[in-house]
């Protein structure tokens, strides 16, 4: 209604009001949430979502700044959700892109992105052929591109199903021979267009040698497949301690309000070993209160903010928490590289 809509407003421009802080966060989450949430189908409900998507980045970066614990990923998310009431597909708006989420295997996280404007398609890996020709039959939505991460079968094994009516497939240029199909090899650095608008190439390297993320700036949107979980990271098949480190810093600098899609819904184990190296961490305990009471539902915990990320994530946190380094039994003299190998090492052998 129209005054819902005055009310939403007046709150998203009145970062000062006299509403506390949090009930303020969770007012306006709800008013967007019940009263808007478009389905993104039209180019009018982008362009709504994108005016206002910029006033609740200021709001949030303003709560986030003063009372970092109201900040959740889900209550930051839910102003873009869909209307959809299936918990398994999850469509979130982007600025220029509809972003659909959905399970895929037993843990992976399969994601279709779609420009109104341009009518382009990308999937952004393929664990399973079948899951995503389903999806994409259920938008109505053509695939034109397949965007891979790195080589792990549960990544790319769908490629080739995929691969036909001239979908082009691009992947990291350090395992172009290990991605099927591939026709455009890329690596950190590079820049290229999908949708009519820019998409980054990060060398995430560590998980695997070539790792790659894709990020969207002007939507704000990070897809990182295995390199960062949702308070974890990927394991370390390939590379070594200081390209992984590296690769986690060079995501950590992102701007905190960038949303982050990873590859699994690892979070609420991840959640157990964070626990276990940072029991002092306050925002880490109301994040993995809010992990499990969004797991006992069946929800899922990804995406997440990155913002979050940096003050709860053990694995972006190595090189400002002395209560992570004693706990993995770093030594004062440890280089960052070092500690980061030992949180990696603790996680690997954690069976909490």
């Amino acid at each position: 209604s129209k005054l819902t809509f005055s009310m939403s407003l007046y709150l998203l421009s009145n970062p000062s009001s006299y509403i506390p802080r949090m009930k303020k966060f969770a007012a306006v989450t709800a008013l967007i949430h019940t009263s808007f949430s478009p389905s993104c189908s039209h180019s009018s409900a982008l362009t709504f979502n994108s005016s206002l998507q910029n006033k609740f980045s200021d709001v949030a970066k303003s709560l986030s700044q003063s009372h970092r614990g109201t900040l959740t990923s889900q209550s930051l998310l839910s102003s873009f959700s869909s209307t959809s009431q299936n918990p398994s597909e999850n469509m979130s708006c982007a600025r220029l892109f509809q972003v659909v989420q959905f399970p895929c295997l037993s843990d992976n996280y399969g994601y279709l992105i779609h420009s109104p404007t341009t009518g382009e398609t990308a999937a952004i890996d393929t664990p399973d052929a079948a899951t995503y020709e389903r999806v994409l039959s259920k938008q109505g939505w053509t695939l034109t591109h397949i965007l891979n991460t790195h080589h792990h079968w549960d990544h790319a094994g769908g490629n080739e199903q995929l691969k036909n009516n001239g979908v082009q497939i691009i992947g990291p240029v350090k395992e172009k021979h290990k991605i099927p199909g591939i026709d455009v090899a890329v690596g950190g650095g590079d820049v290229f267009s999908l949708g009519g608008t820019e998409v980054q190439v990060l060398d995430v390297g560590g998980h695997t040698r070539g790792h790659v993320a894709y990020y969207f700036p002007n939507d704000k949107i990070a897809f990182v497949g295995d390199a960062l979980f949702a308070l974890g990271c990927g394991r370390m098949f390939e590379g070594t301690p200081g390209q992984f480190w590296s690769s986690l810093k060079r995501l950590r600098e992102l701007p905190d309000d960038t949303v982050v899609y990873c590859a699994h819904e690892y979070t609420e184990s991840n959640a157990k070993f964070a626990m276990s190296v940072e029991p002092g961490n306050e925002e880490l305990a109301r994040r993995v209160a809010e992990v499990k009471r969004l797991r006992k539902r069946g929800e899922p915990t990804v995406p997440s903010v990155l913002g979050e990320e940096k003050v709860t994530n053990p694995f972006l946190r190595v090189d400002v928490s002395e209560e992570i380094r004693n706990n993995v039994g770093a030594s004062d003299n440890e280089t960052h590289d070092q500690v980061f190998a030992k949180v990696r090492m603790a996680k690997d052998n954690f069976r909490g």
